[in-house]
């Protein structure tokens, strides 16, 4: 099974095309003024249009966002997923599915066994799950830290869970990172990044082979 990539924090035409050069699956757009890889609603529509002719799939990832910010990026980006990275509520989740008719993408910070118990409210509301790691202390970023969490943590998940794994993901740790959870979708921001915000071309190379590379030992070791 091919293991989906979603390659976040987005902001030049370089690195949109580099990503659907190497066939990502998804191009993430962070709007949140805090973050390095903060991009304006007009930067990240011309570049989600430029995503979509490349078949890559856009999504706009907020936080804690009002109707008002959320209503513009919609209409003017049109992306293809909402992520919500903030506290917003099942309730929140819910009613933003309906307004926006999109498919929304929740996140949750992990450090340790109890905090996959807070993903059982969305059942059903959200349509796939985003699992980073909880911020380092003193960072005002709720991802992209560059940090990680026990992946072992993730066996304890039902299997028809729909998740994608996250936080502190790089071309020396996804393979494994992959082999000890089992999940076949991850998401990537500051693992393919020179400096933060800016993302490096041969980093991002450099990460989808070694994904790739794991969907290829997979396939051997199953044919021996």
């Amino acid at each position: 099974m091919k293991t989906e990539i979603k390659i976040c924090g987005l902001s030049t035409p370089e690195a949109v095309d580099r990503a659907a050069d190497l066939s990502a699956d998804m191009a993430g757009f962070i709007f949140f003024e805090k973050s390095p890889r903060h991009v304006a609603v007009d930067t990240a529509a011309a570049l989600a249009e430029r995503a979509r002719a490349r078949d890559l799939k856009t999504v706009a990832v907020t936080v804690n966002m009002d109707d008002a910010g959320l209503d513009e990026i919609v209409a003017r980006m049109k992306p293809d997923w909402l992520q919500l990275h903030g506290a917003e509520s099942p309730e929140r989740a819910a009613e933003l599915k309906a307004r926006y008719g999109l498919p929304v993408m929740k996140a949750f910070a992990i450090r340790e066994a109890a905090d996959l118990d807070r993903i059982a409210p969305y059942d059903g509301i959200a349509d796939r799950f985003l699992f980073d790691a909880k911020p380092p202390k003193g960072s005002d970023l709720p991802g992209g830290n560059g940090v990680s969490f026990d992946w072992r943590l993730l066996a304890t998940l039902d299997g028809a869970a729909s998740y994608m794994l996250s936080g502190g993901l790089t071309k020396d740790n996804v393979g494994e990172a992959l082999r000890i959870s089992g999940a076949n979708m991850v998401d990537v921001s500051s693992g393919v990044e020179s400096a933060p915000g800016i993302k490096d071309l041969g980093m991002m190379d450099a990460f989808v082979r070694a994904v790739h590379d794991v969907g290829l030992t997979a396939r051997a070791g199953s044919q021996e």
